[in-house]
Order: C-alpha cells, then sequence, then structure tokens
C-alpha cells in the first residue's frame, strides 16, 4: 500500500443519485421503485406505522390499566428527611425544600409524610400532611402551615359587553 492510495475513491461532496436517466445509468426505467404497487405510484403516502395491512404494533400489544390526566401531581416528603436536612427552628418551604433537593420536578402538591422521628422545632408550608406527620411535627413543638391548593385555569373566557 501506497500513501498516495489511502484516500482514493474518497469524495467530500458526492454526486446525487440521477434517477430515471434511462437504463445506463442503473436506475432507469422503474428509477429504483420496482414493479406495481403503491410504492411505484406517483404522490404515494400514508401513515409512517402503517404496515401493509398487519395489524399495527401499537394496536397489537396489550393496553392495561388507566392513566388520570386531570390528576394532581403529588410530590411526599417524609418527617425523617426534614429532620436531616433542616436545623431547629428551620422554616420549612417550597423553595427550601427544592434546594434542598427533596422536592424535585414538577408536582402541584406537597405532602409531608409520617415517616421516621422528628426532634426539632420546624416551621413546615405545605399543601397536605398525614394524621401521623402533624402528630409528630406537633409533638417536636413544631408548627404546620396548610398552603392554599393551586387555582383552576380558565380558558376561553369572553368578555361580556356591557350596554
Amino acid at each position: 500500500m501506497n500513501l498516495n492510495d489511502v484516500h482514493q475513491g474518497i469524495q467530500k461532496n458526492r454526486k446525487r443519485k440521477r434517477i430515471g436517466r434511462g437504463t445506463g445509468s442503473g436506475h432507469g426505467k422503474t428509477a429504483g421503485r420496482g414493479h406495481k404497487g403503491q410504492h411505484s405510484r406517483a404522490g404515494a403516502s400514508f401513515h409512517p406505522t402503517f404496515e401493509g395491512g398487519q395489524m399495527p404494533l401499537v394496536r397489537r400489544i396489550p393496553k392495561r390499566g388507566f392513566n388520570n390526566r386531570f390528576a394532581l401531581q403529588v410530590v411526599a416528603v417524609n418527617v425523617d428527611d426534614l429532620q436531616r436536612c433542616f436545623d431547629d427552628g428551620a422554616e420549612v418551604t417550597l423553595e427550601a425544600l427544592r434546594q434542598k433537593h427533596l422536592a424535585t420536578g414538577r408536582f402541584d402538591v406537597l405532602k409531608v409524610l409520617g415517616d421516621g422521628e422528628l426532634t426539632k422545632t420546624l416551621t413546615i408550608s405545605a399543601h397536605r400532611f398525614s394524621r401521623q406527620a402533624k402528630e409528630k411535627i406537633e409533638k417536636a413543638g413544631g408548627r404546620i402551615v396548610i398552603l392554599p391548593p393551586k387555582a383552576p385555569v380558565v380558558r376561553n373566557k369572553q368578555k361580556v359587553k356591557s350596554s
């Protein structure tokens, strides 16, 4: 092998395939479309998931369960996590929980659960509290603040003209 043979045949900009330019080109006559059938016709288009009349994959696979797209996304934080991450007398808010990486991602409701022990006096703001969490927070001398629920989105509300 010689050094001048290394890049032989490699072109920076490859020439496009010229179809339908006679039988001598190798892509003449049917222009790479084969004989007959839907693909061979001009203007042939169909859905990308179409499988030639076979039952499509999306309809073949079983569907189970229920997905409620209107349900609120609830993120849960345990009392044990608050004990571990916050100092005595601290105020626990949504922003503080995000900074400590206890409530991450997109959510609508924050719920405090009662798993673990709490000995620190904390002021905790959340949308919901479990019964055990309430008892443990109040027993430790802390305070709970219930946040208001998420306001519903009003769409296509038209202004009424007064005359």
